[in-house]
């Protein structure tokens, strides 16, 4: 018999296109990342800023992406905060010292060196809460550990953004950019819970509200993006006093749940890392 028949020959064997989506989406954030440092340093400080929010969509996809494929791996969750540390580490602190902080002379430096610092600190303490032993509470799903590195990046830039819409010179003064920077980057290494709104659900009566209100949204970054996406910020921080009361809240209602003798559901590890 020829051994080259259909019946002889072995099955194909790698990696399936699934498999590499969310990879090839982390590799795109990183190349996003690194162009945004290309721009920066040619003075096209709009463009940078851009490379950074395309960065953050493609972050924002790849495990989503990953989690509805079930093709989850410690290779992407390591891949990931790789490039999370080099997108909305190293990138934004670059571009802020390149169209500021550099007046700063050496304190403007050691600020800048300071927000990947955090940055790493940050993900180095998300990755080691991967492999607990313990799992936490279900509902802790629901919640970051301070702010999440993409949209600790976007904050650090929200001076910058302002500059962009504004004639006045004080957005970009290294005082008021160095001191955005160094309480951003406190807030990434914080325990102070924050909102992740991966979970969240939208009530039927309030649908159309909503999709209403994203329209208006859109409406308003297509006419002002840089005022609209500093706005978007700036809201996201006025959340954060809620997100901590709403933790406490739930956390004390576990310890009661736990005194008289009530299970408390565990977060599954199976599926997936949540983003860093």
């Amino acid at each position: 018999m020829d051994s080259d028949s259909p019946g002889r020959r072995g099955r194909l064997h790698g990696f399936s296109i699934n498999r590499l989506i969310p990879n090839i989406l982390t590799l795109a954030a990183l190349c996003s990342g690194l162009t945004a440092i290309r721009f920066a340093l040619q003075g096209e400080m709009r463009l940078a800023v851009i490379a950074i929010i395309v960065a953050a969509i493609f972050d924002a996809l790849d495990g989503r992406v990953a989690r509805r494929l079930g093709v989850t791996s410690r290779f992407g969750a390591e891949l990931d905060s790789l490039s999370d540390f080099l997108c909305f580490g190293v990138t934004p602190a670059l571009v802020l010292y390149l169209a500021s902080l550099k007046d700063g002379g050496a304190l403007g430096w050691v600020v800048t060196l300071m927000f990947p610092i955090c940055s790493a600190l940050r993900l180095a303490r998300f990755n080691t809460a991967l492999v607990s032993d313990t799992p936490p509470p279900a509902w802790t799903g629901s919640y970051f550990t301070g702010v999440p590195a993409p949209a600790g990046a976007l904050l650090a830039l929200i001076p910058l953004m302002v500059s962009f819409e504004i004639e006045a010179a004080w957005p970009r003064h290294a005082l008021v950019v160095g001191a955005v920077l160094v309480i951003v980057g406190g807030l990434m290494v914080s325990r102070i819970p924050t909102y992740s709104f991966k979970k969240g659900r939208v009530p039927r009566h309030l649908v159309l509200p909503s999709l209403l209100g994203a329209a208006l949204v859109m409406g308003v970054l297509a006419s002002a993006p840089w005022i609209a996406g500093s706005l978007i910020g700036l809201v996201y921080v006025s959340l954060i006093p809620f997100s901590w009361i709403a933790y406490r809240r739930q956390a004390a209602q576990d310890r009661q749940a736990a005194t008289s003798g009530e299970v408390v559901p565990l977060r599954s590890v199976d599926s997936g890392p949540p983003p860093a």
